[in-house]
Order: structure tokens, then sequence, then C-alpha cells
């Protein structure tokens, strides 16, 4: 049978037809899958779970929030180390439990040289440079039910059993001494230096957690609960809580400090906001990149 060229001119024709309805659908689908930073925001807004009032320091602290995220970094704080290691990773999208700019609100008021302090305007310019988006989640992943922090550190020490049913930052162990419990800190949250007030020997079985630095209050509260024989948390001042439990420990009373750091108290906390944020966010790459513990100690150097 003979085929006349309008047959095959149709064929082709629906063939054409068939291919552009492929190419734009597949395009479609690519602008689907794109991001804004704003977007992103809006999900976690979406999903944490409570109510967003505008009195919180989780808002965008640099860049613009129309970007197209090519990927999100969640880190306990934005260094300039780890906004190096995110763009380098092709990540644009930066979620930081902390600061990034030296202050809670990330002001520059008490900064001498104010916006032309050097360290200041170099960090300004790297993420001007590398297009990066910064965005803070301090007050509503605290907030959550339970503490997005205090679930993450509590995971990483593998203490979800031990955990207070009315109150989630109690835990009571097996007991331990106060040595060994600092050795299991120390190897679990990987701190570099850590800082104990109390006799080693001291027998430990209730403690309390309370990541970061939350204040005198909140501190000495945890500690007078009459059977809490130890309170681990990130950074007290030390002229408040340190001195307090010097004191009590001074007068006999079977109570203890361990300092963490800021950062390795909280720093499982936002590997836990990373896996969670994956749950719902899956058009781009979402990573966790840890804060580097930035102290280091003088070992074999005993104080007078």
């Amino acid at each position: 049978m003979r085929v006349g060229k309008s047959h095959f001119a149709a064929r082709w024709g629906l063939a054409a037809a068939l291919a552009v309805s492929l190419f734009a659908a597949r395009d479609l689908c690519a602008q689907e899958k794109t991001l804004t930073a704003q977007q992103v925001i809006e999900r976690i807004q979406k999903h944490v779970g409570i109510e967003w009032e505008k009195d919180t320091v989780d808002t965008f602290k640099a860049g613009d929030p129309q970007t197209k995220v090519t990927g999100i970094a969640v880190t306990m704080m934005a260094t300039l180390d780890v906004l190096q290691r995110a763009a380098a990773a092709g990540d644009n999208l930066i979620i930081t439990h902390e600061p990034t700019f030296y202050s809670h609100l990330d002001t520059v008021d008490e900064l001498p040289q104010k916006e032309k302090d050097p360290v200041l305007m170099a960090k300004r310019e790297f993420i001007r440079e590398h297009k990066l988006v910064i965005w803070r989640f301090h007050d509503y992943w605290h907030r959550r039910n339970p503490d997005g922090i205090e679930i993450g550190t509590a995971r990483a020490l593998g203490w979800e059993k031990y955990v207070d049913a009315a109150n989630p930052y109690l835990f009571t162990i097996p007991e331990t001494t106060l040595q060994a419990l600092t050795a299991e800190l120390n190897k679990k949250l990987d701190t570099h230096v850590m800082r104990v007030i109390g006799d080693p020997n001291l027998k430990i079985k209730k403690l309390a957690l309370v990541p970061g630095a939350s204040g005198f209050g909140a501190e000495t509260k945890a500690l007078e609960i009459p059977d809490v024989d130890v309170l681990v948390t990130g950074e007290p001042r030390e002229w408040e809580t340190v001195e307090y439990v010097a004191d009590a420990v001074t007068e006999g009373m079977k109570k203890s400090l361990v300092v963490l750091g800021h950062i390795p108290s909280e720093q499982s906390g936002m590997d836990e906001c990373t896996k969670w944020l994956k749950m719902f966010v899956n058009e781009v790459p979402v990573q966790f990149v840890p804060a580097k513990d930035p102290f280091w100690t003088q070992r074999g150097i005993t104080p007078n």
C-alpha cells in the first residue's frame, strides 16, 4: 500500500506536538521543584506546630528571601567557616540556630566601629559574593514540644528512655560517677574543652540537661531540685551559676556542674532539625553542617 506525503506530514506533526508537550511538562515540573528561601521558611512555619508571632529572632539575617534555593545547610552557628563549607557544597540557604553577627538580635551596636568593623565587613562580603541567604531558627525550635534542641541532644546521648515524664529537662540515669559521666559526654558530644565543678567520685543518678545559655534563673532552678546531682549545660556565666555551684560544693552539698560549651551542647539539636526538615523539603539537598568548637586547651599545664 502506498502512503502519501500528507500522511507522513501528519504523523511528523503529531510527533513534534508530543515532543513539545513532553518538554513543556518537564519544564513545568522543574519550575514546580524550584523553591525560594521564603517558601522554605513558610513550610517551616507551617510544620513547626506553633502559631507564629512577630516578636522573635527567627528572621532573615542576610540575603534576598526571594532567592531560588540550590541547597540548604542547617547549622548550630553560622560561623564564617560554616558559610565557606556550605557555599563550597552548593548550599545557598543557611538555617542557623544562633546569631550570625555576634549579638542576640544580630545588631552591630556594640561593635566599636559598628558597620565598619573589619571582621563584620569581611563576613558580609563573603555572604554577598556567594549570594547566601541566612535565616535564624532559634525561638520556635526551642518552643516545639518536645524542645528540638533538647530531644536532639538526648538522642545523641542515648538518654530518651531516661527522661522524666513530667519534665523533659530531667533524666534519671543508671548510677555512675561524675568522672564517668563526663567521659561519656565527652565521647558522645565530641567536646574539646569541658569544664567541671564537683567531686569526681560523686554518685550521679538524676541530672538536669539544659543546653545552650539558659541563664542563672533556669540553671539554679534545676540545681535546687533536691535529688538533682548535676547540671549539664552549655554556657553559664562564671560570676553567676559557676560561683553558685562552687559555693554549694564548699558547703558540702552533693551538687556538681558540667559546662560543655555552647556549640557542643546544642549541636545535636540542629542535626535533629536537619532530619526534621528533610521530612517536608525534598526539592533541594538538605545537609547538616556542624559548627566547629573553636576552643583548645594547653594540655599538661596544671593551674596554680
